[in-house]
């Protein structure tokens, strides 16, 4: 059996990430003053992955440009490995939770 080895990570977004037609079309319900954010998975540690993101190593083009630090904050209770399933479906599960209390969110 594989040992669990993957994390779901937010990261913080610079307000600019805005001008996207494209973003913002995802976010229709955003409520000013709260941040906008990336969610992702990964089988490396997530600060591994942000380093790679802003080096542009198979990088989300928004995390890449716009990416300022991660937020565990958002998700501190899922701080554990886990499995590749649990991980894709918590990244939905986070990005749906947040993007219903008003944040801009783009999911990778």
């Amino acid at each position: 059996m594989v040992k669990p080895h993957y994390y779901v990570y937010v990261v913080l977004l610079n307000p600019l990430v805005r001008k996207h037609a494209k973003f913002l079309r995802a976010n229709t319900a955003y409520c000013e003053g709260l941040p906008w954010v990336y969610v992702g998975m990964t089988g490396l540690d997530p600060d591994t992955r942000f380093d790679k993101n802003k080096a542009g190593i198979k990088a989300n083009r928004y995390v890449r440009d716009y990416g300022e630090r991660l937020m565990p904050e958002l998700v501190e209770d899922l701080r554990q490995p886990m499995t590749y399933d649990d991980a894709a479906y918590l990244e939905v599960d986070v990005a749906i939770r947040l993007r219903a209390q008003g944040f801009g969110v783009w999911q990778g």
